[in-house]
């Protein structure tokens, strides 16, 4: 089959479509041929050599697909050949075929292509676990999203604002701001000229927000603990900005603070299956109603996974970008 190849030159990694090794599958998994994959901060991350797979997992780029089942494992029961799914990957999307765990896969609405497919389970799982499993969310609460016109961020605003949270989001233009408003965010905040914590501890009477999702880290984590209430709840995602900042302790034990970090790649597979199984239960039928949706930003052919990544790179997408076989 062929898949995404990754070499290094001059130390940057160079894309290619070419062949790669055909995978099996077990028979608890089936077989999907790909139609549509994504490219996610950790994607371009693993290609320069700094995000290695789990022990097991493919190395080929892809944590998400949407695609056609192929075929299905002995143990299979529910799936056939010629159903349209979608999944989360521990790696392996940017090829022809992937093999994946039976229980693990959602159904795609008949509607939806299956870009918008693949747009949900990398990004839609990343904030479920984080708003509502790590981060315990409430009705009523107040959450602060940094990144709030990423994927990530697309999806953490609409589960927050259907919950009822007030939401407030950080980004760096005023189209990006826009978008979130309009996701339904009440707190639109320019990083690159506003001081986030300012507005943050205007807005709720200097009393700070309950929860803040963060995939900035080092540089943001002294003004994050700054603009936390009572206890309040840091979720740290990504390290965008690198992994050391400042860190004031007492103000951490005075208001009972929680620092919470937190990465969906590396757990276990039976974790996963629950985490697609309760988020099915709680948050899929609200795709199906057009309550909740995907954002995709741009589709690009798999063949031009390289541009698709500098894009990403250079932070120009609001929401998802999709690779299409």
């Amino acid at each position: 089959m062929k898949g995404i190849m990754v070499k290094q030159q001059d130390g940057q990694p160079i894309l290619s479509w070419g062949e790669v090794m055909d995978v099996t599958f077990g028979p608890e998994e089936v077989l999907v041929d790909v139609r549509a994959t994504a490219v996610n901060r950790a994607d371009l991350l693993q290609a320069r050599g700094g995000y290695p797979p789990p022990p097991g997992a493919s190395h080929i780029l892809g944590l998400e697909m949407a695609g056609v089942i192929n075929a299905v494992g002995e143990g299979v029961e529910g799936w056939q050949p010629g159903d349209r799914v979608c999944a989360l990957l521990p790696g392996g999307g940017y090829a022809e075929q992937v093999a994946v765990p039976a229980r693990m896969l959602l159904r795609l609405p008949d509607e939806w292509s299956f870009a918008q497919g693949t747009a949900v389970p990398e990004v839609w799982y990343t904030a479920y676990v984080n708003l509502f499993l790590e981060g315990d969310l409430k009705p009523g609460e107040t959450v602060l999203i940094h990144a709030g016109a990423s994927g990530v961020g697309t999806a953490a605003i609409q589960l927050a604002h259907i919950t009822d949270a007030t939401v407030f989001v950080t980004a760096g233009r005023a189209d990006k701001l826009a978008a979130c408003r309009d996701l339904g965010a009440t707190q639109a905040i320019n990083y690159k000229e506003q001081e986030f914590l300012e507005i943050v501890l205007a807005a709720t009477n200097g009393q700070g927000v309950d929860l803040i999702l963060d995939p900035v880290g080092g540089a943001y984590l002294e003004r994050n603990i700054k603009a936390l209430r009572p206890f309040g709840r840091l979720v740290n995602i990504g390290l965008l900005s690198g992994g050391r900042g400042q860190l004031d302790l007492g103000l951490v034990l005075r208001n009972r603070l929680h620092i919470i970090g937190s990465t969906l790649r590396n757990r276990p597979p039976s974790e996963k299956i629950q985490i697609t199984r309760q988020f099915e239960a709680g948050f899929w039928h609200l795709f199906h109603t057009g309550e909740l949706k995907p954002i995709i930003d741009r589709v690009f052919p798999i063949q031009e996974a390289q541009a698709a990544h500098a894009y990403v790179a250079r932070d120009e997408n609001i929401g998802k970008v999709i690779l299409t076989l």
